[in-house]
């Protein structure tokens, strides 16, 4: 087919890469290999109740592939067998990074869970994915405490935040946070600790033959129908879309940059942008726990000079409001590539007035690992747009009625993607991969149009989804929760537009005959089973919601009136 696209592409950007046939874990192997003292990672805190101090610790390529192989090997004598699914319960910090290709490295499968997840939340992923082993926080512990009667755990891995700090920093946390904060856990009887259990296995590279079509992380999503399900990510998809940033980011210095890792690693534009890509060019990797926690993001970009810093818009918005913002140097950073949702041409001109920096919007969707266009991040940067498709990457748009008529430049219709980086399909779920994977081309769900030169602009976005903050909710999982409550007959969920965050919940609710309930009543319920972004911010009640003839709640309806008051005032 007619590539347009590529007459637009940087200089030096090849349209065709090749992919060499190794497992995502052997990258972590060169650069140990090529970069053996340069720093893999650095870790730091902010004890506010300390005095906001920034100490952070490193670990290098060195000694990150040594505590890799001794997990791996740790993890084989548990009984972890290639194939098996370990679900990962962390925030960004170097165990989340020694987890994820420990179990790569036996064949394992990866099964990151959201660290904001309460146990029901938690328990589902388990029980979808099968884990029988898992690793988590101890600030987290109590929730697999709570999830683990109803799932196939058998072997639950604890490290505590600390573990990695300097030690004049582990000490003040000791005293100071840990117990207060609900870090200090007691361990079940079976149940381990991090460090001890890396001290129990040597650093020998495990002897297990992984090869590029096995499935190597499932990536939790809810795709295009807001079911939750897991995307199939295989080592070749890894792979690819690994060596296609590389080829996208055409300054990125191998051995020399550094890295902002303020996205969540359990997210795959993080695993993908940060993380992996990352360890491929021996980067250093700056890992940030909690990217709410501001004045950290800014003094580590000040102290440690990152160069590029993948992210999305709320997180260029706090940065560019901040009264802070003025007190550090932020013009190490070159590069930018926000995702996640649209990024406003005013945060854009703002942010790269600040820092000096090209700050271009992309796109992806888990299911192609993430990434299949962005726009160039030193080339033509058109604002509205998320740029061009990535090399060996087809994007097309087809009718929304039937999928099988090609649509014309300029009109709106679904957007469809091939490449090297899209999923094998979805775990368990061969239906729902029969409807998203179609004559070998991945339906999106999003609805876009291209303009004659290739770049591509997303007009509507997955049927209903919500974006808080660069997450996804999807109503039906808030509503399943309302629908729990007792005095709730109907439930409806939709987005509605907020300053800082793009978008926020809203609930209408219709309660039973005779019932009466509180807004605080309904959302101290949400608190008790939802993540935070994804508690209603507003609620309503109701007498009746808007319906089709056969009952469908019309949640179009509910964003229209929304639209009309915001309008009338």
């Amino acid at each position: 087919m007619e590539r347009p696209w590529l007459k637009h592409y940087e200089p030096g950007v090849r349209a065709n890469l090749e992919y060499p046939p190794v497992p995502m874990h052997q990258f972590l192997e060169n650069s140990a290999a090529q970069y053996p003292d340069r720093p893999a990672t650095i870790f730091g805190n902010v004890v506010h109740q300390l005095g906001g101090a920034l100490m952070d610790a490193k670990l290098t390529y060195r000694q990150l592939n040594e505590q890799v192989n001794r997990l791996a090997n740790a993890l084989m004598a548990m009984g972890v067998k290639k194939g098996d699914r370990v679900a990962l319960y962390l925030p960004n910090c170097p165990p989340y990074v020694i987890g994820y290709y420990a179990i790569l490295k036996i064949g394992a499968i990866v099964a990151p869970n959201n660290p904001l997840y309460v146990p029901r939340e938690l328990q589902f992923q388990l029980q979808d994915s099968g884990a029988e082993t898992i690793i988590c926080l101890s600030r987290f512990y109590p929730n697999v405490q709570k999830a683990r009667a109803n799932t196939k755990l058998k072997n639950v891995i604890v490290t505590n935040i600390k573990e990695y700090f300097p030690p004049f920093l582990k000490t003040l946390f000791s005293l100071a946070v840990e117990k207060k904060e609900g870090h200090r856990v007691t361990l079940d009887p079976g149940d381990s600790w991090f460090q001890d259990v890396l001290a129990s296995a040597p650093p020998t590279k495990p002897n297990v033959e992984v090869k590029p079509e096995d499935t190597a992380v499932l990536l939790y999503t809810g795709g295009t129908t807001g079911v939750p399900k897991a995307a199939e990510i295989t080592h070749k998809n890894l792979v690819a879309n690994t060596l296609q940033t590389r080829e996208w980011m055409t300054r990125a210095e191998e051995g020399k940059d550094v890295i902002l890792t303020a996205l969540p690693l359990y997210h795959s534009y993080a695993m993908t942008t940060c993380m992996n890509f990352g360890i491929y060019q021996a980067a250093t990797l700056i890992l940030i726990p909690n990217p709410r926690e501001l004045e950290h993001v800014l003094k580590s970009i000040d102290r440690h000079k990152p160069t590029i810093f993948p992210g999305v818009p709320t997180m260029y918005v706090a940065i560019n409001n901040s009264p802070l913002t003025s007190k550090y140097d932020l013009k190490s950073i070159k590069a930018c590539v926000s995702g996640a949702s649209g990024l406003p041409v005013e945060v854009q001109s703002k942010f790269q007035e600040i820092t000096g920096a090209r700050l271009v919007e992309g796109y992806g969707l888990s299911e192609a690992t993430p990434v299949t266009h962005a726009n160039p991040p030193f080339g033509e940067n058109r604002i509205g747009t998320i740029g061009l498709p990535w090399p060996d990457t087809l994007a097309k748009i087809m009718d929304i009625e039937t999928g099988t008529k090609e649509m014309p430049v300029g009109e709106a219709g679904e957007l469809v993607i091939q490449g090297p980086q899209v999923m094998k399909g979805y775990w368990n779920r061969p239906d729902e991969t029969a409807k998203t994977l179609r004559g070998g081309w991945l339906y999106t769900g999003d609805i876009a149009k291209m303009d004659a030169d290739g770049y591509f602009q997303i007009v509507d976005r997955k049927k209903d989804m919500i974006i808080v903050g660069g997450f996804n909710v999807y109503p039906r999982d808030v509503e399943e929760v309302l629908y729990q409550h007792p005095k709730v007959l109907e439930a409806a969920v939709v987005g509605i537009p907020d300053p800082k965050s793009g978008e926020r919940v809203k609930a209408y609710i219709v309660l039973k005959p005779g019932q009466t309930a509180t807004v605080e009543e309904i959302a101290e319920f949400c608190r008790e089973n939802l993540t935070g972004y994804k508690r209603p911010a507003a609620i309503e009640f109701r007498d009746s919601l808007p319906k089709t003839t056969v009952g469908k709640i019309l949640r179009r309806q509910l964003l229209d009136e929304e639209k009309a008051k915001a309008q009338s005032k």
